[in-house]
């Protein structure tokens, strides 16, 4: 008989941007779960940690050693379910990639394509695009958070280009007074109006991204200048310093301009979550987070970055959206499935490959139960110490901050804590 609930050995990626050594919640989660195996190098940035079936870091089963694909393939009406299996059509793959990040330096400013550009990208260029699939994604912040998410807002772009002479200079004198002109930001989404601000907005952002380097390097040396002896000229009191702080990791880069000047600054508090569609830029700044994707791994990236930039599908794919920094967030919701002491919420994005729930017992000590569902999910524990119960078969695992385990479809589970800061997140995926 399978073995429907099991600690997995999931594995990590020392990304360059990842925070250092012990520092890093990744190595602290990994050394944690897999003490005899994982040494942390203090010299290292440890970057993610991946739970899941994707081919390039596979989860394993800590007791066996084998791959959580492998045992989904042996297994995958017990593992995956019936319905799952019909939606996706795999056999062998969860529908979705359950993360933790620990960001020291800011990420590339990029964007995903969603399902028919991605067949597209992988099919001309399966190098750069290893996947066939899109990658909707959802942060959760673990500690405080901040990253760039989507466009700002119209008018702070106008106001940009009218009181900062570097954007427009990269921008051009024309195509500024055309935006500025031009914007109706009360437009209602999808009217006349509103293609026509995402039009112009799509011109701003072509001409950033396709100035020449020098171009780039003359303007943002004196953009630099500015911010460090002109700071009321910009339009947020905490926009100069960041301007600062990421020239400082990446000088005189793009990104000044696509990011720190068009998107949205957004700010996490623990708990706090946001979503990102497909098709919207987005870079992640410092902190800690849960991220939850669909089973990708494509990036069309934009800038802070030394890495390949496609930036004639970046600038024609993006939605353009553009929409204040608040209504980025996403609001957790009640979870009817759970039970018992403490207190479960969910993060549901509107997408069907995942959604995400947090278990945490504030002030209270207990058992917390909770019903089967229809398909696979992933459990990792961020604080405190309990046990995870199989209540089918009367199991009893340790679950201590860093652990990560696999539970099938079905399975009825008892978090257990020890301690009330017990702290969990499990993703999962169900077919409405």
């Amino acid at each position: 008989m399978v073995n429907k609930v099991f600690r997995l050995d999931s594995g990590y990626q020392n990304y360059a941007w990842g925070k250092i050594g012990s520092t890093s919640a990744v190595a602290q989660f990994s050394k944690a779960s897999s003490p005899e195996a994982v040494t942390i190098d203090e010299a290292k940035p440890y970057a993610e940690l991946w739970m899941g079936t994707h081919p390039s870091v596979p989860s394993k089963d800590l007791v066996s050693g084998e791959s959580l694909r492998d045992l989904i393939k042996a297994h995958p009406k017990e593992l995956l379910g019936e319905k799952i299996i019909a939606h996706y059509g795999s056999e062998v793959e969860i529908p979705f990639l359950f993360k933790v990040l620990s960001i020291e330096k800011v990420l590339s400013i990029q964007a995903h394509p969603d399902k028919a550009l991605a067949k597209v990208l992988h099919a001309n260029d399966p190098k750069n695009y290893p996947d066939d699939n899109h990658k909707p994604e959802m942060a959760i912040a673990v500690t405080g958070f901040e990253g760039f998410c989507g466009f700002k807002p119209l008018l702070e772009i106008a106001d940009e280009l009218a009181k900062i002479p570097e954007f427009a200079a990269i921008v051009g004198e024309e195509e500024s007074k055309t935006f500025i002109n031009g914007i109706k930001p009360e437009a209602e989404i999808g009217s006349e109006d509103d293609l026509n601000n995402r039009k112009l907005l799509q011109l701003v952002f072509g001409k950033v991204m396709n100035a020449s380097n020098e171009q780039i390097e003359a303007q943002a040396i004196s953009l630099v200048n500015k911010a460090k002896t002109q700071p009321e000229i910009f339009n947020k009191q905490d926009l100069p310093e960041l301007i600062l702080r990421m020239n400082e990791q990446f000088p005189n880069d793009i990104g000044l301009f696509c990011g720190c000047l068009l998107l949205n600054h957004c700010k996490l508090e623990a708990g706090e979550a946001m979503f990102l569609q497909a098709k919207d830029p987005h870079a992640y700044i410092s902190g800690d987070i849960i991220e939850c994707m669909a089973a990708s791994d494509n990036v069309v990236r934009a800038g802070f970055t030394p890495k390949f930039k496609d930036v004639k599908n970046l600038v024609e794919m993006l939605t353009y959206s553009y929409d204040d920094v608040e209504k980025q967030k996403m609001k957790a919701e009640q979870f009817d499935k759970s039970s018992g002491d403490g207190a479960s919420v969910l993060y549901n994005p509107p997408i069907e490959e995942f959604a995400v729930l947090q278990t945490t017992f504030k002030n209270s000590v207990g058992t917390r139960s909770f019903q089967g569902f229809e398909g696979p999910s992933i459990l990792i524990i961020t604080d405190g110490e309990g046990i995870l119960k199989n209540k089918e078969t009367g199991e009893e695992l340790p679950a201590k901050a860093g652990f990560n385990y696999f539970i099938a479809p079905y399975v009825e589970v008892e978090l257990i804590t020890k301690d009330s800061g017990f702290t969990s997140y499990r993703a999962f995926v169900e077919v409405l």
